[in-house]
């Protein structure tokens, strides 16, 4: 038998004055009691308990013995409930990360805020267009943008979501002209996203139909404001998020292309290991980029 639990059966024999009151209280024989106290008197190589017909008292050694226990169960106690108090409060350093060009547009101004609610977090924030190892690298959490999050061994809280757009400069269109077909779409000048998670095939759908087409890029980046800053220039045609390119489209900056093929859209996720004894910090996070992206407007064009 372990020894902490030696110790509790020990001291609810002290407590409650005798074997059948301690048997009661730990809902256990009195005889497994009985074998555990004697057990731990061999263990110990003294006796720890007088026993009469009539009463139990403790012996020096046995006095001795039971301040120690209740000490060491106690600091057991404090340990225990610091765990527990931890699960709700947001204290710690918490590892995230996110994807480069959201966490700028869209986190950036959001740290601050959620720092002064939580004045005992401290906030490691990586932003990384590439997939990160959770566990692996020591996340507690990861934003992911994805058509749908397929990692089981995660758990995943949608956060919001954001439509995929086809689009390029006037500058662009007015030299090589606007696509009318996905046919003509894959002869002009493409812009590639090195993360997409379908690689140089675009997939679109429109009225239930589904089609792709395979891309050779002229330039492929791993970053998607790098692809809008491109087509900002009039180098050519990219497929981004409205998270990205809602302002360039309202401004009439960019231009979006064959509205009536859609690429699947993106869910915003927040991601982390496990959902059983989460965290304070984690927890509090989650919800807070919750309550903040439910009414994303980035899929709205006015």
């Amino acid at each position: 038998m372990d020894r902490f639990r030696e110790m509790e059966t020990f001291m609810a024999v002290v407590d409650a004055g005798s074997f059948v009151a301690a048997a009661e209280k730990m809902r256990i024989s009195k005889s497994v009691v009985s074998r555990v106290i004697q057990e731990l008197e061999a263990r110990l190589g003294g006796r720890l308990l007088n026993r009469t017909t009539r009463r139990l008292s403790l012996t020096d050694v046995g006095q001795a013995y039971y301040q120690r226990c209740k000490h060491i169960l106690e600091e057991v106690e404090v340990a225990e409930n610091a765990v527990g108090k931890d699960r709700e409060t947001v204290i710690g350093i918490l590892k995230v990360s996110a994807p480069l060009t959201f966490g700028t547009l869209h986190l950036a101004q959001h740290w601050g805020a959620f720092l002064k609610r939580h004045p005992l977090l401290e906030l490691d924030i990586n932003l990384l267009d590439r997939r990160v190892d959770l566990v692996g690298e020591g996340y507690d959490l990861a934003i992911r943008i994805v058509p749908q999050q397929e990692d089981s061994s995660l758990v995943s809280r949608k956060l919001a979501s954001s439509r995929m757009v086809t689009c390029a400069a006037p500058e662009y269109l007015e030299k090589y002209g606007t696509p009318q077909t996905l046919n003509e779409l894959s002869r002009h000048e493409l812009i590639g996203y090195s993360y997409l998670p379908t690689g140089d095939v675009w997939k679109f759908s429109s009225s239930g139909t589904s089609e792709g087409i395979r891309i050779n890029p002229r330039l492929r980046v791993n970053n998607g404001d790098t692809c809008r800053a491109i087509a900002l220039q009039g180098l050519g045609i990219t497929v981004q998020p409205s998270f990205i390119v809602q302002e360039d489209l309202m401004q009439g900056r960019l231009v979006e292309i064959l509205p009536e093929w859609q690429v699947e859209e993106r869910g915003i996720y927040a991601v982390y290991p496990t959902r059983q004894h989460l965290s304070g910090k984690v927890r509090a996070l989650v919800d807070y980029l919750a309550d903040k992206f439910k009414d994303a407007t980035w899929n709205t064009l006015m």
